[in-house]
């Protein structure tokens, strides 16, 4: 049995970098997935409702841009990775699959495994590092393009965060995250350069004046 692991916002000026665990059954549709990268808003949407319904375990777990910050994104994106999967084993709430108003506090959420941890679990983290888990676990680069578990991981990751984004949006609207989600666009950097630094700035990355 096998758990995916993936994160989105790596890349971005502002916001939390986020991570999702997935672990799928073997009658899951898998010609829903694909690299979240590559998939339409709606096609990712459909694909998360599957995974958040069909999935054995999923997970959802975050790295605020102060702990970016304090550790950098790598570190930060192991660490979401690892709130992530404690999900799968019950060391968060679960909630409804319709991100929780404790989005806000970026909570981590998910649904865990009804009966316990599976015996024999493993895991795939995409990428070239492992975050610390309580299983075995390689890492595999472009592995959200060849492993269906991890491509649900990237969907859950990229749709959670970008709904996270939006919602910042309503509490700093002079920002536009609802458009570019906080990556670095010329859009970005001209609001940055005639608002300054946002709440949920990582002060960490660097910006230049457009």
């Amino acid at each position: 049995m096998l758990c995916g692991l993936d994160e989105a916002g790596r890349g971005p000026l502002a916001g939390p970098v986020c991570a999702a665990a997935v672990v799928l059954p073997d009658d899951f549709p898998t010609e829903l997935l694909g690299d979240s990268k590559l998939l339409s808003e709606g096609r990712r949407e459909k694909a998360r409702a599957a995974i958040v319904s069909g999935a054995l375990a999923w997970g959802v777990g975050w790295a605020s841009h102060t702990e970016i910050d304090r550790v950098n994104i790598l570190q930060a994106s192991l660490l979401a990775m690892g709130r992530a999967f404690g999900v799968l084993e019950g060391s968060a709430g679960e909630c409804l699959p319709g991100w929780p108003e404790s989005i806000e506090g970026e909570l981590p959420f998910g649904k865990a495994f009804p009966g316990g941890r599976p015996a024999g679990l493993q895991a795939i983290a995409d990428g070239t590092f492992c975050p610390e888990l309580p299983v075995p676990c390689r890492a595999e680069a472009k592995a959200d393009g060849k492993f269906p578990a991890v491509m649900a991981a990237s969907i859950l990751a990229k749709t959670a965060r970008d709904r996270l984004m939006s919602h910042y949006a309503t509490l700093y609207p002079q920002y536009g995250y609802e458009r570019h989600k906080g990556y670095p666009t010329l859009e970005h950097r001209k609001l940055l350069a005639r608002f300054g630094e946002s709440a949920i700035q990582r002060k960490s990355f660097g910006w230049k004046d457009p």
